[in-house]
């Protein structure tokens, strides 16, 4: 609600500074003025507006930057109620999840050993399809497990 406010004031500050800006005179307009030609036809007098539309332009523009300023605290406190985004891709929370899908594939695998715990290879191996002899000597890998 205060957001909406504030950026309503904000249009018409920016708005009114513009209109400001474009009914000022130049510099140049104030040459004639002093030679007496055209004071009569400028709307403050032959004295001129200068003061009171270039006090007018800095109230506004003070404004202005207040309404700026105001719109960016706001933003502020929106992006860091909404910051809780970060914390999912925080580096703890990355480690954490590498860490559940590690353990997650190894009950996995653990889950397809066979029950007896013994390897049983699913069909019988020809070693002398890769140059070793069936009467070599075999060592038992099993007993040399620690347990």
């Amino acid at each position: 609600m205060i957001e909406q406010i504030i950026i309503v004031v904000h249009v018409l500050v920016a708005l009114s500074i513009i209109a400001l800006v474009l009914l000022q005179q130049g510099k140049g307009a104030d040459m004639g003025a002093s030679f007496g030609g055209g004071g009569s036809q400028t709307l403050f007098g032959a004295a001129g507006g200068g003061s009171v539309l270039t006090r007018a332009t800095a109230i506004l523009a003070v404004t202005f930057f207040v309404t700026s300023f105001g719109l960016a605290i706001i933003a502020k406190q929106k992006a860091s109620s909404v910051s809780g985004v970060d914390d999912l891709f925080s580096e703890s929370a990355l480690e954490d999840a590498a860490a559940n899908d590690a353990q997650a594939e190894l009950e996995a695998q653990l889950d397809r050993l066979p029950e007896s715990g013994a390897y049983e290879p699913d069909a019988a191996v020809d070693l002398s399809d890769i140059g070793i002899p069936d009467d070599a000597p075999a060592v038992d890998v099993v007993d040399s497990i620690p347990q």
